[in-house]
């Protein structure tokens, strides 16, 4: 067989394309490229959008805002003082961007003005929590993104 330049180009797109699907494979077959949606239900969650907005501007008519510390025992959520503890319903979600499996939502109910979550719940790095409450008849939410 002799070589020519219609071989050679032959033979060039051939292992360009062989290249080309080698790490086309092995893009979709290793787990270390998998990645999630930030969310099951995005498209859900974005019509929820506005409700949130409108919330949002209502925690900033609040004189105190909430705020978190991390102690020995977890990471506290402080409520503003002006609010009665008894009177404050809703929930935590605390959502972990690296592995979603770590992801929990627990319910509020408060004795004084501080939340505690245990720190068997929590592992060290970047979450995202968000404290949606009502009080009264008002919503509120807050949204943070911490390191614990």
């Amino acid at each position: 067989m002799k070589f020519n330049w219609g071989t050679g180009i032959v033979l060039a797109f051939i292992g360009f394309i062989s290249f080309i699907l080698y790490f086309v494979i092995s893009m979709t077959v290793n787990k270390k490229y998998e990645h999630d949606l930030v969310t099951e239900n995005y498209y859900g969650q974005e019509l929820e959008f506005e409700n949130e907005l409108h919330k949002q501007r209502h925690a900033q008519t609040l004189e105190k805002d909430l705020f978190w510390t991390h102690t020995e025992e977890g990471l506290v959520i402080t409520f503003p003082e002006s609010m009665t503890p008894s009177d404050i319903k809703g929930k935590v979600f605390l959502y972990r961007p690296s592995n979603k499996q770590l992801d929990f939502e627990s319910t509020i109910s408060l004795s004084n003005h501080n939340l505690l979550i245990p720190d068997k719940s929590l592992l060290g790095g970047r979450w995202n929590i968000k404290v949606d409450w009502q009080y009264k008849e008002d919503s509120y939410i807050f949204k943070r993104d911490i390191t614990y």
